[in-house]
């Protein structure tokens, strides 16, 4: 069996599985036969192949959200640590990206013996935590500077709290608090230097085009309700809405991946701030339609469907609406306009 047939195979019957099991079974294995067999090794971004990467993405987001939270999150890690040119020979196994900065949880550096730091505080939705065994997450340094550190997992002085997480979708990523009191860490690149480099939102394309493989994923089941005999008209009519909008979801992808490529060093935060935005706005419109054309049927009898359903509408909440619209009109007051010339 060829190599993308096998990965293949894994999405497939991950995709089919039982709804009832748990993080623990399902997760942890899987992740550790994709990392095993290559499968996380992905092209890194702007290094011409960024379609590529954000295929397989998508792939994995057809499958399962959950799944793909914690890929997505060990594969930008890879991404992290090539940028900023950190290696450790022995930080082997599943990685994990904890970057979120809610007001309630701060990580700080308490000490210091030259690249290694002792950390003390707590980090918020940090998916994964049970499941992985290293983790690069956002600290603040002695002079209140974001330091991206690595830590390893395993070290009795990393506690975890499960009692955070109230949502039905993504509840599978095991998304907790993590409190480090003392654990032993790495710096990776200088202070800053995790906010401040051109991957930084060439990985946030890539969470939009996760959210564009879990909309594909659930447009098929209409599709394939609109092949059958005996269907009526409306399907049809939420079907093309469907196409029209992930063809065009389709086109930014593509067009934001060709500028990545075609301008590696330079920042990608408007192409990509629109990019979040257009995705997000197809994906929507998935769930609206399909919804309405299926009804209820496979949000109950079918786990696949289902846990998409469930947990797309969560996953999608990484993006702040209209914060984020906010942030890109800004941007876009603030100079020409390139982007609306035909």
């Amino acid at each position: 069996m060829s190599s993308s047939a096998t990965f293949e195979h894994l999405l497939q019957r991950f995709a089919s599985r039982p709804a009832v099991r748990t993080a623990e079974v399902a997760l942890q294995p899987l992740m550790q036969e994709l990392i095993s067999g290559g499968f996380a090794d992905l092209p890194l971004p702007g290094q011409g192949r960024t379609l590529d990467r954000w295929r397989t993405l998508a792939a994995v987001a057809g499958s399962d959200l959950a799944l793909t939270k914690l890929f997505e999150g060990h594969t930008d890690a890879l991404a992290i640590m090539a940028e900023l040119e950190y290696f450790d020979p022995s930080a082997l196994g599943s990685w994990g990206t904890w970057a979120a900065e809610p007001p309630f949880a701060k990580v700080n550096i308490v000490d210091r013996q030259g690249e290694q730091v002792y950390l003390h505080g707590r980090k918020a939705w940090c998916s994964g935590a049970p499941l992985l065994d290293w983790a690069l997450l956002t600290a603040w340094d002695e002079q209140r500077r974001p330091q991206l550190v690595a830590v390893a997992l395993k070290q009795p002085t990393i506690r975890l709290f499960d009692d955070g997480w109230q949502a039905v979708g993504m509840s599978s990523t095991a998304s907790v608090d993590v409190e480090f009191e003392g654990a032993l860490a790495r710096c990776v690149g200088a202070p800053g230097a995790y906010l401040h480099r051109p991957g930084f939102w060439q990985g946030g394309g890539g969470i939009a085009a996760c959210w564009y493989g879990a909309a594909c994923a659930l447009a098929g089941y209409l599709r394939e309700h609109c092949s059958k005999p005996h269907h009526d008209v409306h399907a049809e009519a939420h079907l093309g809405a469907v196409d029209a909008a992930l063809c065009a979801a389709a086109s930014a992808l593509r067009e934001t991946a060709h500028w990545i490529d075609g301008h590696p060093r330079q920042s990608a935060e408007i192409p990509v701030r629109r990019l979040r935005a257009q995705i997000e706005a197809a994906a929507t419109l998935v769930l609206e339609h399909v919804g309405r054309a299926l009804g209820a049927t496979p949000f109950c009898r079918n786990s696949h469907f289902a846990r998409l359903a469930a947990d797309l509408p969560v996953f999608m909440r990484q993006s702040h609406a209209e914060k984020d619209l906010a942030e890109l009109g800004k941007l876009i007051s603030a100079q020409p306009v390139t982007g609306w010339t035909l």
